[in-house]
């Protein structure tokens, strides 16, 4: 039996375009009470938020490292920047369910499974990306910056830019950790395949060590390593997201 979109209700399947943008204006009205509240309960939250998680890795450095403002609303940009930001990722899946509720009924049923599986993973290589930058990557690096340089110069950075370093690696590293799901894609494209990735793969651990020697603090081997391992593994798990989508592709024809 072929898929049929999961629309079934007539008066929707005849739905002008101006119903569909009043839909989709609720939609995005929808997703900004989301994003409000998640600002606000940041807000409330803030000490919390500021001291317990995000300064967290600047004060566990040895020495502990000291960031201080320069300017006179510095605490208080600072507080609205992590209220905002907070609040667009706290209310993050909120918005996904938003989005999802407005596509859901123009879909295929088998288009609506492969969405929910790659939605799926998608969060969690995010997650898994950031919480290993959390906890190895952004250590690690603050480590090296408190330690480093003269004695008789006292590192004292500006927040708002640890701040900005703090979110880069953060968001970089979730994205970095996307790599597998990319390779499918780009595997159903026909794009990439198997072969072509183990044929490569001697090249690409050279550059994966090139990479992990330069993000590791102080060319440290023992930090080159831990880096290395997970951007090894995450090209073997990108070679079987190849793989699976080359069957994927088969089956599909």
């Amino acid at each position: 039996m072929p898929d049929t979109p999961l629309l079934q209700n007539p008066k929707e399947k005849e739905m002008s375009i101006w119903g569909h943008l009043e839909e989709l204006r609720w939609v995005a009205v929808k997703m900004v009470i989301g994003i409000a509240v998640g600002v606000i309960l940041c807000f409330i939250f803030y000490d919390f938020i500021l001291n317990d998680v995000i300064l967290a890795p600047a004060l566990r450095t040895k020495p502990p490292m000291k960031l201080v403002t320069t300017e006179i609303f510095g605490q208080l940009e600072l507080n609205l920047l992590i209220s905002i930001w907070g609040g667009v990722i706290l209310s993050f899946p909120f918005t996904l369910i938003q989005l999802w509720k407005f596509v859901q009924p123009g879909l295929l049923e088998k288009e609506v499974r492969y969405v929910r599986v790659i939605s799926f993973f998608t969060v969690i290589s995010f997650i898994a990306g950031m919480i290993f930058s959390y906890y190895v990557m952004l250590p690690m690096m603050l480590d090296f910056v408190a330690d480093f340089g003269s004695a008789n110069i006292t590192n004292m950075p500006d927040v708002h830019k640890y701040l900005s370093i703090f979110l880069m690696t953060i968001i970089i590293s979730g994205l970095i950790f996307e790599l597998p799901l990319i390779a499918y894609f780009l595997g159903r494209l026909g794009i990439l395949t198997p072969p072509f990735m183990r044929h490569y793969r001697r090249h690409t651990l050279v550059a994966l060590l090139f990479v992990a020697a330069i993000l590791s603090p102080g060319g440290n081997p023992i930090l080159q390593l831990i880096l290395f391992i997970p951007l090894w593994v995450l090209y073997e798990l990108s070679i079987f997201a190849t793989v699976l989508a080359r069957k994927n592709k088969l089956k599909s024809n």
